[in-house]
């Protein structure tokens, strides 16, 4: 999964030693940066247009925890200036470029402050994007910042997770027991994600797209060979996480399996990402 924007600052070495333990898990993924965006779906442009119509202004929206800039590039259609960060410089370096969208490194030890002032300051920015990204973040800390820099007065801040991949039944059953493999490996961040952000706080009003408690259900169309399916999993974290530990979860056997499963290894497949979604106002 994705690599994510930390907000923390280094007032003391407690919080130093906590930046740096989120900025590992971030860059997980972004090792495989190039994976990630040749296996990773198009969000739907009809996100993008509901989304804009839940702002009063559309001048600046920020896209917390980038990545490869995909949200950024469906949020510019709708918004004068995109300001895109992320935590980590190496996702952004193959990000598309686009008139209206600035990247900008934001690494753990930039403060608050800093943060704000370089989001255009307090009572700025009119949408906030998270796309597979919220799990990541010190939310204390993200939802304080969010208070400062969203409009008071038709800001709308949006969230969302896909945690599941749906092909036909025979590879989804494969994939239901490599999922399953993955569980001691995987920490409290990764399982709201897996939970569909039913379990993460979201502190915000309810504009029926999905609230603290209720994600909405949504699915992400994407097409995929056999090739791409197996390149999925070189930057799914749950998998680089297993390994980094000197677990191999998917083993050639398995990778048979799910050959033998897909049928013509030429063909390309319509596939399903279930994706989850919150959204709110101040």
């Amino acid at each position: 999964m994705k690599q994510k924007c930390s907000l923390l600052t280094r007032s003391n070495e407690k919080e130093r030693k906590k930046n740096e333990k989120m900025a590992q898990m971030a860059t997980l993924t972004e090792k495989q940066a190039n994976e990630y965006l040749n296996a990773r779906p198009t969000y739907p442009t009809i996100w993008y247009k509901v989304l804009a119509g839940r702002t009063s202004n559309h001048k600046v929206a920020w896209d917390v925890g980038t990545g490869n800039g995909q949200a950024a590039l469906g949020v510019a259609d709708y918004y004068q200036r995109v300001v895109a960060t992320d935590i980590d410089e190496k996702p952004m370096s193959i990000a598309k470029p686009h008139p209206n969208v600035t990247y900008l490194h934001t690494p753990a030890s930039m403060s608050d402050d800093e943060l704000v002032s370089k989001l255009g300051g307090e009572n700025s920015i009119d949408l906030i994007v998270a796309a597979q990204s919220l799990h990541y973040f010190d939310l204390k800390r993200f939802y304080a910042i969010v208070r400062r820099v969203l409009r008071k007065e038709g800001g709308t801040i949006a969230v969302w997770v896909y945690n599941d991949l749906v092909v036909t039944p025979k590879v989804d059953a494969i994939m239901k027991r490599l999922v399953d493999s993955t569980k001691p490996y995987r920490n409290l961040k990764m399982n709201l994600a897996f939970d569909g952000y039913k379990e993460i706080e979201f502190p915000f009003k309810n504009i029926r797209l999905g609230t603290q408690g209720r994600p909405k259900a949504l699915e992400i169309p994407h097409k995929l060979s056999l090739d791409g399916y197996l390149g999925f999993f070189k930057s799914w974290q749950p998998l680089v996480k297993a390994k980094e530990q000197g677990a191999e979860l998917l083993k050639p056997s398995m990778i048979n399996e799910f050959k033998e499963a897909w049928g013509d290894q030429n063909q390309v497949k319509d596939v399903a990402y279930r994706a989850f979604m919150l959204a709110g106002k101040l």
